[in-house]
């Protein structure tokens, strides 16, 4: 049996791990390359599965629930990327691969350990755990995180000025101390874009998804947003993002709107 290469990427939240291991995809031809992706404990919110498969659909990317076509996989893999959010405990990876049946060749193949963390953080559990430390991203550490939010809005088209709006005010204090937030959304004019927010770290504009326009109805592709932080008014946050929601009829109105550019730019 080909054992394939295992890295399993920890750190803090807002390093940027999920970044490094898209480096290390793009690297090592993930065109050619049958490599896989395993985020555990993301459940019904797989933000950067979904980013991360529009960027290179030839990744098989799995999320809870898939452990078993994971395994399935595994012996024809060129390489294997385990990612932990800081919200798991570092001594989880070993029940993980565990639990995924692995012990057999596990035995013969001992997992590189890599740690994502900022500049400033010193003499951490990561360090004391990773076999390699990356420099990662400079995140604010004066924000405690002792809350994770997170809610999937699949179905859900949102209008892209109040999702601005909404983003600004949530980043910047109105709903309590954020350090961390992430999402992806279906605005009005059929893109999935992308949302990204580390406290410390310069903020960045919307990525719009490698996706078709959806510009049918209501669209069935995952879309979801998690927030991390501190005296998080979750209440808040989600009317909010709710009040933002497109009704049926301006959804239609959206699209018959696209559709007529469209059709314009193709006859033009």
């Amino acid at each position: 049996m080909t054992i394939p290469k295992i890295t399993v990427v920890a750190g803090s939240a807002g390093a940027g791990k999920t970044t490094w291991i898209t480096q290390q995809i793009a690297c090592s031809g993930a065109t050619t390359s049958h490599i896989l992706y395993f985020s555990p404990g993301v459940g019904n919110v797989p933000i950067d599965q979904t980013r991360l498969n529009s960027e290179y659909p030839a990744v098989k990317v799995f999320k809870d629930g898939e452990e078993v076509e994971f395994l399935r996989h595994l012996p024809s893999a060129d390489a294997v990327y385990i990612e932990l959010g800081f919200y798991l405990e570092l001594n989880a990876v070993a029940p993980i691969l565990d639990n995924l049946s692995y012990r057999a060749i596990s035995r013969r193949l001992d997992a590189l350990r890599i740690a994502i963390l900022p500049p400033h953080l010193q003499d951490s559990e990561y360090h004391a755990w990773a076999d390699e430390i990356i420099l990662g991203s400079s995140t604010n550490s004066s924000i405690t995180t002792t809350q994770l939010w997170r809610v999937p809005t699949t179905g859900q088209v949102i209008d892209e000025d109040s999702l601005n709006e909404f983003w600004y005010e949530m980043t910047h204090g109105a709903y309590g101390q954020v350090s961390r937030a992430k999402g992806i959304f279906d605005v009005g004019d059929g893109r999935s874009l992308y949302a990204d927010f580390v406290a410390g770290v310069p903020s960045t504009d919307f990525l719009e998804l490698d996706l078709p326009r959806h510009l049918e109805s209501r669209p069935q592709r995952f879309s979801g947003i998690e927030v991390s932080g501190q005296n998080l008014d979750e209440v808040a946050i989600g009317q909010t993002l709710e009040d933002c929601c497109l009704s049926d009829a301006a959804i239609w109105q959206y699209q018959q709107q696209v559709k007529q550019v469209l059709l314009e730019e193709i006859e033009a």
